[in-house]
């Protein structure tokens, strides 16, 4: 999108120079990258970031006000509320904010933000410091373009992670917390994160439970689990319906949350119809609704509770939402569609991006800090694998900004 920087990286790429980059993680993390990374990052001007800056700031505005708890306190599906969820206090919010925008172009033909989805949980925070680097290493990219927010370098960055994940605890009394880790499409971000950070991956199904106090072996040691960095989604648990565990999530256990599993649902697609701004698309939850927006073919529907865009509908009508029985409509979002405008300039033609702006909240700090950010590129209808198979040019990637 800064045309410059765009035409000096193109002229540098080749399918053999993406070739040694990909090598390169795959000698640094053997076997570990599992996701499609795309051919390049994206160049972010200062017009579009001072608007994605902005609109982060009108959603800040809404999830640190004092009612923001009782807001979202039906957000929680029935059966998954985890509980010591702190409600009040300076540790009554969710530790980490990945805020999703497409890229678009407005009535007057500039490139703006438009949000599509939000989490209160993490994302791929160990791995975004170290693919930056990498492009940076392999491209000729300039140094007034920047992929962190808040902090001048990568080890920067990582310190502010690694204070806010470990606190005072020895490393190995805290864990990173999944289901399987090893199989999972994201375990080169655990593998990082314990590099950078001490803090190791651990399944569900390796912890054992004596009273309210969790434990993991290590080395032929049992050691006391006091904080949980948390990557396990109920979704994902659904994939494993007679999974036998000494630990449930939702068990009262003397741990320490980061951050508390109910953000995960607290901040998501429950929150937009809550949110104003003109980077917000409107939003209404299909049981609110007396009567359909007249231009119902502008409307995407989503379900609440799913994840990574599964049973999203693209194209409806009133029909489709009639057949959804009254007792079922409070689980449906209806969501104004955003129009994504191609803007990165593969070698044959233009592609579609999606950026993620990712925040880490301290606890003792009063509004959540911007740190760094990934992006996706697609070709297809919507972002995501299954739109973008056997294609190139798309994929993860990460931004970096004109300031």
């Amino acid at each position: 999108m800064i045309q410059p920087v765009r035409q000096t990286f193109n002229q540098a790429f080749s399918p053999e120079r993406y070739r040694a980059f990909l090598d390169k993680i795959n000698s640094d993390l053997p076997n570990q990258l599992d996701f499609r990374v795309a051919e390049t990052p994206v160049f972010v001007p200062k017009v579009l970031t001072d608007k994605l800056l902005q609109a982060c700031d009108d959603i800040i505005d809404v999830i640190t006000r004092e009612d923001f708890m009782v807001l979202t306190e039906n957000a929680i599906p029935n059966g998954q509320r985890v509980p010591n969820e702190p409600y009040d206090g300076p540790d009554a919010h969710t530790q980490f904010l990945a805020v999703d925008f497409a890229v678009c172009k407005n009535e007057d033909g500039e490139l703006t933000p438009q949000l599509i989805e939000l989490q209160g949980f993490p994302s791929l925070y160990g791995f975004q410091p170290y693919l930056a680097a990498l492009f940076r290493a392999t491209y000729p990219i300039p140094d007034t373009l920047s992929h962190l927010f808040n902090v001048d370098t990568n080890a920067d960055y990582l310190e502010k992670l690694r204070d806010m994940l470990v606190g005072d605890c020895n490393p190995e009394e805290v864990i990173l917390l999944e289901i399987y880790p090893e199989k999972q499409k994201t375990r080169i971000d655990f593998v990082l994160t314990e590099k950078y950070t001490g803090v190791a991956p651990v399944c569900l199904t390796k912890i054992r439970k004596d009273g309210r106090a969790l434990y993991y072996e290590k080395d032929g040691r049992q050691i006391r689990i006091k904080r949980i960095y948390n990557r396990l989604i109920f979704d994902d648990l659904q994939n494993f319906p007679v999974l036998k565990t000494d630990f449930h999530l939702t068990d009262d256990v003397d741990v320490d949350w980061v951050g508390h599993p109910n953000w995960f649902f607290r901040i998501s697609k429950y929150t937009l119809p809550i949110l104003k701004s003109p980077y917000v698309p409107a939003s209404y939850y299909l049981s609110a609704l007396n009567e359909y927006p007249a231009d119902l073919e502008n409307y995407v529907l989503k379900p609440l509770f799913s994840f990574a865009g599964s049973g999203v509908k693209l194209n409806i009508t009133s029909a489709d939402l009639d057949a959804i029985p009254v007792h079922q409509r409070d689980g449906y979002l209806l969501q104004r569609k955003v129009k994504y405008e191609p803007v990165i300039q593969s070698p044959d033609e233009l592609v579609k991006c999606e950026i993620r702006m990712l925040f880490i909240w301290p606890k003792p700090d009063s509004k959540p800090t911007l740190l760094t950010n990934l992006s996706r590129l697609s070709r297809g209808e919507m972002i995501g694998v299954n739109f973008n198979k056997n294609k190139d040019w798309v994929g993860g990637t990460v931004c970096f900004f004109e300031k």
